[in-house]
């Protein structure tokens, strides 16, 4: 039987490269490069084609926009704003919207893009999160998604702030005031970037400026991060779900031609076909219904964008702090909520791979991810990060949370003052438990097997449901569990102790360590009997941390 060979169109491409440079090794072998299959994994390529869309329509967008801040009278097709003068950026964005074919609808696609960059970067930095694929050796590949992340908030602010409408005005006024918060430094920043007294005096600088970021620096410094980003995930090769016959030595899954290509184009044409189809029915920033900018007005009910919720609920929250000293004044209320929530979370996590990594002294490379459940510290954490983040996004909308449910827009902020405490400590707590309950029931079905359904009867009358053997898929992502590494001692048979034990650090490592590893369940399975049959030993730990064995058949 004769050897299979690539189609013709591919193995001609091949040939010419090769005959010109020499690399048909390097394109043969990394076609058949095997990719883990997984629908988590989509959450990446989604935020992959969501930035390529915004790229397209940005460009499309880009031949129509007038950067400028000059004053002229609007008479275009929206009547309503006739004879209204206006700066030429609002100007040019409702002859965009009104006048340009297909401009509105490009507009909003590129709006939802935005939006669904931003999801789908938060949404598949928990998955990693959560399944511990940012071990080592991918720790850099993590700090990358959170540059990533940190860029495109940036780039959002900035993107809405062009229309120099009343929202995206506000919006700027409130980026001037935090600018203007930090010491020393405050007004220069502010200064820098915005030209001048904004926005009375304005020397017209911002949205030029904006527009350069915007659509020049930022979009090359992410390109150049998905660029990073793509070639060592290529190099490390994909992490890989627990399933059957998948190990740390070998990946079990599809090769990049052609199941994954086709896959994966398939993938980009859905999250376009989402894009245009929010695009065009469901309508979003409509700029002509706050008007232009005018420092004297507000609308009520304005929102920003949900990735930005969480600085909007800070500073609602924040009590009015000011401190003066030596003639001059710090404002805490404006200071603390622009740096200290985003400071939190993406510093917590920009350092959590190596805070891990030396708590738990593991130290070796990972390609198999973990179940949530089976890292129950990790997980707690995660979720009162999410808990955190979600309280400060829900107190953005206090007036609106106050207004429709009818209650007082004090007690909303009392509320919220409160809950960024409680809400996290409870998040950690009851999602703990729940992982540790969850690793229980996975014990069981090793040691007792899954019920069947069949009821049957003893001969002195009692009555009991038959047990059978979980399927061997299901066990092989039960039994992937690694059950935890005791603690180096901490002195040797010589009573000397361990550098690591010494001093504060290795007193706050060792109890970190101790609380890391405390409620562990540890599953094993052990095969006896000629026949090779169920007798399976548990080993499940309660919640003191002491072993109990238990023997099943």
């Amino acid at each position: 039987m004769s050897e299979a060979t690539a189609p013709k169109a591919v193995d001609g491409t091949l040939n010419f490269l090769d005959d010109r440079l020499g690399s048909t090794t390097f394109f043969k072998r990394n076609m058949k490069k095997v990719f883990p299959d997984h629908w988590s994994f989509m959450l990446g390529e989604i935020a992959l084609y969501s930035f390529i869309i915004l790229l397209l329509t940005g460009t499309f967008l880009t031949l129509w926009f007038k950067p400028s801040m000059i004053e002229v009278v609007y008479d275009g097709s929206y009547t309503k704003l006739n004879g209204v003068r206006m700066s030429e950026a609002y100007a040019s964005t409702l002859h965009i919207s009104f006048d340009v074919r297909g401009g509105l609808l490009m507009r909003q696609i590129h709006h939802w893009a935005a939006i669904l960059f931003m999801a789908s970067i938060m949404a598949h930095m928990l998955r990693v999160f959560f399944t511990g694929a940012y071990r080592k050796p991918r720790e850099i590949n993590w700090l990358i998604g959170i540059g990533m992340f940190t860029l495109g908030m940036v780039e959002g602010l900035f993107g809405y702030s062009l229309p120099d409408d009343l929202l995206s005005g506000t919006g700027l006024r409130i980026t001037q005031g935090v600018a203007e918060s930090i010491p020393v430094v405050g007004s220069y920043l502010y200064m820098f970037l915005f030209g001048g007294e904004f926005p009375e005096g304005n020397t017209g600088d911002i949205i030029p400026r904006l527009f350069t970021l915007h659509v020049l620096l930022i979009p090359a410094l992410i390109l150049g991060l998905v660029t990073a980003h793509m070639m060592i995930m290529w190099h490390q090769k994909h992490t890989a779900m627990p399933v059957k016959e998948q190990s740390e030595e070998k990946v079990y899954g599809y090769p990049f031609y052609p199941v994954f290509m086709a896959k994966t184009g398939a993938y980009f044409m859905f999250t376009f076909g989402v894009c245009a189809l929010l695009g065009a029915f469901a309508q979003i920033n409509p700029i002509w219904l706050f008007g232009p900018y005018d420092p004297g007005a507000i609308s009520s009910g304005s929102q920003p964008d949900f990735y930005m919720g969480i600085l909007e609920g800070s500073l609602r929250i924040m009590p009015n702090w000011e401190t003066t000293a030596f003639g001059h004044t710090i404002s805490w209320n404006v200071l603390i909520p622009a740096l200290g929530p985003l400071g939190i979370i993406f510093t917590g996590a920009a350092l959590w791979p190596f805070i891990e990594q030396w708590v738990t002294g593991d130290k070796r490379h990972h390609h198999v991810n973990d179940r949530p459940r089976n890292a129950p510290v990790r997980t707690g954490v995660g979720m009162a990060a999410v808990a955190f983040y979600g309280i400060l996004w829900l107190a953005g909308a206090n007036d609106v949370l106050a207004e429709r449910f009818h209650v007082s827009l004090f007690a909303t902020t009392w509320f919220f003052r409160f809950a960024i405490f409680i809400g996290p400590v409870v998040a950690y707590i009851v999602t703990k438990r729940i992982c540790l309950g969850l690793q229980r029931s996975n014990a069981a079905t090793i040691a007792h097997g899954v019920e069947s359904g069949i009821i049957v009867m003893s001969p002195d009358g009692k009555f009991s449901e038959r047990h059978e053997p979980a399927r061997e898929e299901e066990r092989a992502v039960i039994l992937s569990k690694e059950n935890t590494r005791p603690e180096a001692p901490a002195v040797d048979a010589a009573g000397i102790p361990a550098p690591s034990s010494k001093g504060p650090l290795g007193h706050v490592r060792s109890r970190l360590n101790r609380a890391w590893t405390f409620d562990d369940i540890p599953i094993e399975e052990h095969a006896h009997g000629e026949h090779g049959e169920g007798e399976h030993e548990l080993e499940a730990g309660n919640e003191n941390g002491k072993g109990s064995k238990q023997l099943s058949r």
